[in-house]
C-alpha cells in the first residue's frame, strides 16, 4: 500500500471511531457505511483492522460494532493526564471540605474504575480509591452509576458472560452474572443514585452519580466514601445531592448537559 492510499485510510478509520464514540449505542456496519457515504467493503475491512487491535469491539449475536477496550484505553489516558483530572480535583476537594467525607472522581476502563482523583477527609480511614488505581466496575458505586448509564447493548458486551464478574471478597460475593448486575443498576436507576456497601471494603458504603457529557454518555462519576457507623441513612438523599451538583457542575464545564430526570 502506498503513502498516499494509507492517509485517507487512516482518516476514514478515526471517522468510523469518532461515530461509534458519538453513537448511542453499538451499528452495524451497514449503518456505518450509509452515515459515513463510505463502501461497505471499506467499512468491513476497517473494521476488521480496528477489531485485531483493540479499538473496535464486533458484537456478533447483533451483527453490530461498538468501541473496543483500546479505545476506552485511550479515552482513558486523555482524562487521567490532565482535562478531566485537573477540573475534578477543585470540586472534589470543595465537595469532601463541605461534607467532611471523602470523594472520588473515576472514570470506566473497560470492566473497572479508573480513579483520577482522590480526596480523602480530615481523619477519614485510607481508602483502595487511590489515584490510578483499578477497582471492577459492578462493585464500586463509582462503577455502578457509569453502567447504568450506559445503553443495554454496550453493558452486555462488557459483560458477555460469569468470567466477567470479578470478586474482592470470597466470603461476600457480590454481583456474579448479568442478571444480578441489570438488577442492581436497575435499582439504582429507580433510587436515583448507585450505591455500595462493602463490597470493596468492608465497614465502609460510598453512594455515587454519573458525570455526563453532551450526548448524555456518562464520562465519568463522582463517589463519597464513607465509614459505615457514621452516616445515618436519612443523610443519604442529602449526600446525593451533593455529590450530583459537582457532577452537573463538571458536565458544564466539559460542554455537557445534566440528564432529564424524567427521561
Amino acid at each position: 500500500m502506498s503513502e498516499s492510499s494509507r492517509v485517507p485510510a487512516f482518516e476514514n478509520g478515526l471517522r468510523i471511531l469518532d461515530l461509534l464514540a458519538r453513537a448511542s449505542g453499538p451499528l452495524q456496519a451497514a449503518t456505518i457505511a450509509q452515515r459515513l457515504e463510505l463502501p461497505r467493503s471499506t467499512v468491513y475491512h476497517l473494521l476488521n483492522v480496528a477489531e485485531r487491535a483493540g479499538y473496535v469491539m464486533r458484537l456478533p449475536d447483533e451483527s453490530r460494532y461498538g468501541l473496543g477496550i483500546a479505545a476506552v484505553d485511550l479515552g482513558s489516558s486523555y482524562a487521567r493526564t490532565d482535562p478531566l483530572a485537573r477540573l475534578g480535583r477543585v470540586h472534589v476537594a470543595r465537595l469532601v471540605d463541605r461534607i467532611g467525607l471523602s470523594a472520588h472522581l473515576a472514570v470506566l476502563h473497560g470492566r473497572e474504575v479508573l480513579y483520577i482523583v482522590e480526596i480523602r477527609a480530615k481523619h477519614a480511614p485510607d481508602l483502595v480509591t487511590a489515584v490510578d488505581v483499578r477497582l471492577p466496575a459492578q462493585l464500586t458505586a463509582s462503577g455502578r452509576a457509569i453502567l447504568a448509564a450506559l445503553p443495554k447493548a454496550q453493558l452486555r458486551a462488557l459483560y458477555p458472560d460469569a468470567r466477567a464478574f470479578v470478586q474482592r471478597h470470597a466470603e461476600k460475593p457480590a454481583v456474579t452474572t448479568y442478571a444480578e448486575l441489570r438488577r442492581v443498576l436497575e435499582e439504582g436507576r429507580l433510587r436515583g443514585w448507585a450505591e455500595e456497601t462493602g463490597d470493596v471494603t468492608p465497614g465502609l458504603s460510598s453512594v455515587a452519580v454519573p458525570v455526563l457529557d453532551h450526548r448524555g454518555w456518562p464520562v465519568a462519576a463522582i463517589a463519597i466514601t464513607y465509614p459505615d457507623a457514621s452516616v445515618a441513612p436519612e443523610r443519604l438523599p442529602a449526600l446525593v445531592d451533593d455529590a450530583r451538583s459537582v457532577a452537573e457542575e463538571i458536565s458544564r464545564r466539559i460542554h455537557g448537559a445534566p440528564r432529564d430526570p424524567a427521561s
